[in-house]
């Protein structure tokens, strides 16, 4: 065998080498690039802290649901006002009820009513977004004016005209914070929704023959999905305010349901004797409302590239230079 010969067939054999290599590589490449975002979110000091002040808060609600130390509506007149200590680690309020297991069970009614409203908002959302970006003339314009009408109604009054028919409770809570931020994540949407409607890729699916449900579920809302999570994320946020500061004033949970704003409302009337009692429900409504916030800008910013403010990212941006094809 002649030397040119042997030289093709070991590069024949190098670039079979290669392609056999370059297959699992390629394979798992996209399983990489489908979570990395996650690592970026871990990366971002916001998204550690959204992440973890977010699991502690839905652990507790799924522990409270099987276990509390005490029994969050046991009176027990002779262990009233109980400094923070054992067996009360947070103390016991003026009917001597466990503090620490009213915040647990209160977590229960916090997550209930932040994924309920977010659910809710996520619906309404996409719907307005969809029927003001996708549809007819008449049917945009309509559609803004409906949004613009119904954001001029806070949230909170939105609850009360709710429960002045229907009465107090959590589900008001969750429809009322569910209109009011879906309006907002429709008007925020729908302006990047008409933005990538005229995107190439859009243009080339319709011409696939790709129906206007199928081009919003495929190419529209994964590219505004970055706007739609902040908003979202905002909306469970002002849920929990909403659900605190309604049952602070009577409109939101019942009395016999456990929650951080009625909490703090049957403690703060003794503030000045035992003010200690008040900061423990009012640190769980603060870091919980931060944590997701503070997770609702890092996923913006982990799922968006271009929004990248780690120092690796940027230096390999400013490195990167494009391949001349000759």
């Amino acid at each position: 065998m002649s030397p040119s010969t042997s030289s093709g067939a070991g590069a024949g054999a190098g670039t079979g080498g290669e392609v056999d290599a370059g297959g699992p590589a390629s394979t798992d490449r996209p399983r990489r690039s489908r979570w990395a975002w996650l690592a970026r979110l871990w990366a971002l000091s916001t998204g550690r802290f959204g992440l973890i002040v977010v699991a502690v808060v839905v652990l507790t609600a799924i522990v409270a649901r099987f276990w509390t130390p005490f029994d969050p509506q046991q009176v027990d007149l002779a262990d009233r006002w109980a400094p923070p200590g054992w067996p009360h680690l947070l103390g016991t309020d003026a009917t001597g009820r466990d503090i620490l297991s009213l915040l647990m069970a209160g977590a229960r009614t916090t997550v209930f009513v932040a994924v309920g409203a977010g659910i809710v908002a996520t619906v309404i959302g996409v719907a307005l977004a969809a029927l003001g970006a996708l549809t007819a003339r008449w049917v945009r314009e309509s559609v803004a004016v409906f949004v613009d009408i119904l954001i001029a109604f806070p949230v909170l009054l939105i609850a009360m005209m709710i429960s002045a028919v229907w009465g107090g409770s959590l589900w008001v809570v969750i429809w009322a914070v569910g209109i009011g931020f879906g309006v907002n994540i429709a008007r925020v949407t729908r302006p990047e929704l008409r933005r990538v409607l005229h995107s190439d890729f859009v243009l080339a699916g319709r011409a696939a023959g790709l129906t206007p449900a199928q081009n919003l579920w495929r190419h529209l809302l994964p590219n505004v999905a970055p706007v739609f999570i902040v908003q979202l994320s905002w909306g469970m946020a002002v849920a929990v305010l909403a659900e605190a500061g309604l049952s602070y004033l009577g409109f939101g949970a019942p009395v016999t349901e456990p929650s951080w704003g009625l909490l703090l409302a049957q403690l703060q009337q003794y503030i000045q004797v035992h003010p200690l009692s008040v900061v423990w429900p009012g640190l769980a409504i603060t870091f919980t409302v931060l944590g997701l916030n503070l997770l609702g800008d890092a996923l913006r910013e982990a799922t968006d590239p271009t929004l990248s403010r780690s120092p690796f990212a940027t230096r390999r941006a400013r490195l990167h230079v494009p391949e001349v094809v000759s």
